[in-house]
C-alpha cells in the first residue's frame, strides 16, 4: 500500500514530535512493506509569519490531496496579541471543517506502568482504564453565530449553542459503533436540565438506542460527568457528547492518565481521509529543547494507520512498542511523576520506540 502523508507540524513543539512520529511511520510501513511519502505544510502560527494567514490555501489543497494528515500543535505567546479571526488556533477549526471532519476521537487510557504518574489515588485508578471520548466537532457553541449587541448591562458578547437531529444523529452512530466493537457501554453527556439544545441531544440519542438494543446506554450531566471521572473514571468505556464539552471533559481525561502528552486523537469524516494530532498544545515553554513527550505524536500515527487505513497490525505493533518502552521504565520528563532517574529527551524517546517496533 502507498500512504501519501501530509505533515502540518506547526508551531512549538509540534516539528519535534511529528518528526518522531513519522521516523515511527516509516519504520513500520517499511517492516510491513508499505510505501510512505510525507509533504510538509504550513499551518498555526508559522503559516502566519510565512503566509500572513494562520491556514494557507496551498495547506488546505495539500490536504484535501493527501490520504490522511498528520498534525503536531499551533499557537504560542507571539501570536496571542492578534485578533480571534486571525490566531493560529483558527487554522483548527479551519482545517477540520474543509475536510469535513465531524468525529473527534480521544482514547484516554492509563497504563498500568504509569499508575504512579496519575494524581488519583491507587484505589480510584486500579489496574488502570481505558476509556474512548467520541467528541462532535463542527457543530455547536464553536460554530455558532456570535457577535456583540447592547444587553441589559451596556455592549454584551453572545456565542450561539445549536444542533440539529442530523448532528447528532451522525455522532451518535459513530459512537454507538464504537461501543459495539469495545464493551458495548455508551455513556451520553449532556446538560438536558438546562440546554435546550442538549434537550434536544438526550431526545434524539434516546431514538438512536432503540437501533443498538446490545449497547448498555446511560445519560449524565456534564457537571456530574466532570466529577465521576476523577471519582470513578473505569465505570466509563464510550463517552459522547458536544464539541465544547468533549473538549473539556477530553482534557480533564488526558490528565487522570498521568501526562496529556500521552494522548492521542483522530478527526474523522465521510471519508477515509483523517486529521489526527496529540491532543497537547505547542507547549512553548520547552519548544526546541528536546524535552517534549513524542509519545502521544507516535500514537496518533498509530490511530492512522487504524482508522484511515486500516492496518490494524502496523497500528498494533507501534502500540506494543510503546508498552514495552514504558513497561522497561523508560520515561520522558513528564512521566517521571515520583520516580527517580534521568528523563529521556524526545529523541531517546522515539529511538527507544523503534527500537521495540
Amino acid at each position: 500500500m502507498e500512504l501519501n502523508i501530509a505533515l502540518l507540524k506547526g508551531d512549538g513543539i509540534g516539528p519535534e514530535i511529528v518528526d518522531s512520529a513519522a521516523a515511527v511511520l516509516e519504520k513500520t510501513a517499511g517492516i510491513y512493506g508499505h510505501k510512505i511519502s510525507f509533504a510538509p505544510y504550513p499551518i498555526g502560527g508559522c503559516a502566519i509569519d510565512e503566509r500572513g494567514t494562520p491556514l494557507p490555501q496551498e495547506t488546505v489543497e495539500g490536504c484535501l490531496a493527501s490520504d490522511s494528515v498528520l498534525l503536531g500543535a499551533v499557537g504560542g505567546p507571539k501570536w496571542d496579541g492578534l485578533a480571534g479571526d486571525v490566531r493560529p488556533e483558527k487554522a483548527l477549526l479551519g482545517i477540520r471543517s474543509a475536510l469535513g471532519l465531524y468525529t473527534n476521537l480521544r482514547p484516554a487510557k492509563l497504563y498500568p506502568a504509569l499508575r504512579s504518574a496519575s494524581p488519583l489515588k491507587d484505589g480510584i485508578v486500579g489496574e488502570g482504564f481505558d476509556l474512548l471520548i467520541v467528541r462532535e466537532l463542527t457543530g455547536g457553541i464553536y460554530f455558532g453565530d456570535r457577535g456583540y449587541r447592547e444587553g441589559k448591562y451596556g455592549t454584551e458578547a453572545f456565542d450561539t449553542e445549536a444542533y440539529s437531529v442530523t448532528e447528532i444523529e451522525r455522532i451518535g452512530r459513530v459512537a454507538f459503533e464504537a461501543a459495539m466493537k469495545r464493551s458495548k457501554r455508551l455513556c451520553s453527556i449532556d446538560k438536558a436540565n438546562v440546554l435546550e439544545s442538549s434537550r434536544l441531544w438526550r431526545k434524539t440519542m434516546h431514538g438512536l438506542s432503540e437501533q443498538y438494543p446490545d449497547v448498555q446506554y446511560s445519560d449524565m450531566f456534564v457537571d456530574n460527568a466532570a466529577m465521576q471521572l476523577v471519582r470513578d473514571p473505569g465505570q466509563f468505556d464510550v463517552i459522547v457528547t458536544s464539541n465544547m464539552f468533549g473538549d473539556i471533559l477530553s482534557d480533564e481525561a488526558s490528565q487522570i492518565t498521568g501526562s496529556i502528552g500521552m494522548l492521542a486523537s483522530a478527526s474523522l469524516g465521510a471519508s477515509k481521509r483523517g486529521l489526527y494530532e496529540p491532543i497537547h498544545g505547542s507547549a512553548p515553554d520547552i519548544a526546541g529543547q528536546n524535552k517534549a513527550n513524542p509519545i502521544a505524536a507516535i500514537l496518533s500515527g498509530a490511530m492512522m494507520l487504524r482508522y484511515s487505513f486500516n492496518l490494524i497490525r502496523e497500528a498494533e505493533a507501534i502500540e506494543e512498542a510503546v508498552n514495552k518502552v514504558l513497561d522497561a521504565g523508560f520515561r520522558t520528563a513528564d512521566l517521571m511523576g515520583t520516580e527517580k532517574g534521568v528523563p529521556l529527551t524526545c529523541t531517546e524517546m522515539t529511538e527507544k520506540i523503534l527500537e521495540a517496533i
